[in-house]
């Protein structure tokens, strides 16, 4: 099997532009991905409003939230 390095000399100039861009972007998006566990501090918060709400009008509430 031919070493990626090699294989790219092969490429058209334009091809091996391509090639670095979706390195790039693999390099990037490798980047933004957080090991943080996903925080869920706010559970039980609207413990005292369990009898006002229930549980899809919250849900349909919060979708009018994020988009509005």
């Amino acid at each position: 099997m031919m070493p990626l390095e090699e294989k790219v000399k092969t490429l058209t100039p334009e091809l091996q532009q391509e090639v670095e861009r979706y390195i790039d972007q693999l390099i990037n998006h490798n980047q933004h991905k957080t090991t943080q566990p996903l925080k869920q501090d706010w559970a039980g918060i609207l413990k005292k409003h369990k009898h006002q709400f229930t549980s899809l009008e919250l849900q349909k509430k919060a979708l009018e939230w994020r988009n509005p």
